[in-house]
């Protein structure tokens, strides 16, 4: 049909006629198959446009903040650390009770060999029955010494637990840091395998073209090996650096498919060391725990001179002896003639000694963690600045022009693979330069002992 219209295109009027009828078809067929393409609704389905596809989701992918908090939520170290502090909160309820009294009660002269003795009158005037209370009076204020003891043990725990918290804390960053690197170096294995395969292709035309030797060609071919053999390596490294940081997570917190957000970046830090030895004397956990430590000895001290006070017993019995009624008091201490528990309270003032030079241990140690992570920051920082001042752009350039000089046959085979391994053993130091930056600064919070850096 459209053949014999095409023969009559040279007649205006049926040019005109013709352009109408093609209109007219055109939006019947339109018409036509919208409505095989859209099926037509139901009964009592409204006609209204279908709802926009909803997106697949993709893996779950975690900042370092919430890594953070998924492992202070769920990290098994620390909630068996946390369990301690429980531990010792109950350790006062028990540090906090008083003694119990005793019941005493006893019957003496009963006729069990002379049953047809036992009458009323035989046991209101030759048996005994006796019955009392007993009470332990503690001297020297023993239960506020235990009390106060114990909550100053508590008070190290709970540091103690903070610094759990604190090496945890730097342990989960460090990972996160090392699956940031064990991405960058997938991605960059990824770029130079393609790379150079699209320069074996080329090498392969050209030696098709008698440009290129078989030989050198067979040497290109087994460079890619090793591409290859890079990419696979940097495959695993980054699914073990996943494991080890959802390890660290709690492995029930996250999902299998489970990445991190960000990528290895240099963000400069401005301090001084004197700041951040004054930020971390104030922070660190460690060292409260400490101080704590030389306070909880003191109260042990205190407790062990209260338990060298004897305490009193004192009991009240009533008694029914030969149809007489009668009441008793007694009184009993135990005399401190040679134990005054001498030992332990000799004991315990060496424990102050023993406590107060931890104290400065960790103090020094504090400051050697300070000076170390300082140190080691200015270092990585001299270290990327060198690299950022022009040596990778210096790499790329050589890079780029031995590969455009070989594929057009104005270098040779050598030059372009040396050229090749320069430009890879530069990025991939670059990048290892960051995580080793970006470490330093995780290792300078864990020594300041907060994660904001002054």
């Amino acid at each position: 049909m459209r053949k014999q219209l095409f023969h009559v295109l040279n007649a205006g009027a049926v040019l005109g006629l013709m352009a109408a009828a093609a209109l007219a078809f055109g939006a019947t067929a339109a018409q036509a198959q919208d409505q095989q393409q859209s099926p037509p609704p139901t009964q009592g389905q409204s006609q209204t446009p279908n709802p926009p596809p909803v997106p697949a989701r993709g893996p779950i992918r975690i900042t370092l903040d919430e890594a953070i908090q998924l492992a202070l939520q769920h990290n098994h170290t620390l909630l068996a650390a946390r369990s301690t502090i429980l531990q010792n909160q109950a350790e006062e309820i028990t540090a906090n009770l008083r003694p119990d009294p005793v019941l005493l009660a006893d019957t003496q002269f009963l006729p069990l060999f002379q049953p047809q003795n036992g009458s009323e009158s035989y046991f209101d005037q030759n048996a005994q029955f006796d019955i009392g209370l007993s009470y332990l009076f503690e001297r020297g204020r023993k239960r506020q010494h235990r009390l106060q003891a114990a909550k100053d043990t508590t008070a190290v725990s709970v540091s103690t637990v903070a610094d759990n918290e604190r090496t945890t804390v730097f342990t989960i960053s460090s990972d996160f840091v090392t699956v940031q690197l064990a991405e960058s170096t997938l991605a960059l294995a990824d770029q130079d395998l393609k790379s150079f395969q699209n320069t074996v292709e080329v090498s392969e035309i050209r030696v098709k073209d008698g440009d290129m030797s078989q030989s050198d060609f067979l040497k290109i071919k087994l460079q890619l090996l090793q591409f290859q053999t890079d990419y696979s390596q940097a495959q695993l490294a980054r699914v073990q650096a996943l494991a080890a940081l959802r390890q660290q997570l709690g492995y029930e917190s996250v999902p299998d498919d489970f990445d991190v957000a960000g990528e290895l970046d240099y963000t400069p830090v401005h301090a001084n060391k004197e700041d951040l030895e004054s930020l971390a004397m104030r922070q660190r956990p460690d060292l409260r725990a400490a101080i704590q430590g030389v306070t909880a000895a003191q109260s042990q001290y205190e407790l062990q001179k209260a338990i060298g006070k004897r305490d009193v017993t004192l009991t009240g019995d009533y008694s029914h002896v030969s149809g007489t009624n009668s009441a008793s008091l007694f009184f009993q201490m135990p005399l401190p003639i040679f134990d005054r528990n001498q030992g332990e309270i000799l004991k315990a003032q060496y424990a102050i000694t023993q406590a107060q030079e931890n104290q400065k241990l960790a103090n020094d140690q504090v400051l050697t963690d300070v000076l170390n992570a300082y140190e080691g920051l200015k270092e990585n920082d001299q270290v990327i600045q060198l690299y950022q001042s022009g040596y990778l752009d210096e790499a790329k350039q050589s890079r780029d022009i031995s590969e455009y000089a070989y594929k057009h046959g104005a270098a040779s085979l050598l030059d372009f693979l040396d050229s090749e391994r320069s430009y890879r053993a530069v990025q991939l130091a670059y990048r290892q330069a960051l995580a080793a930056y970006q470490t330093a600064v995780e290792q300078m919070r864990e020594a300041v002992g907060t994660r904001n850096l002054p």
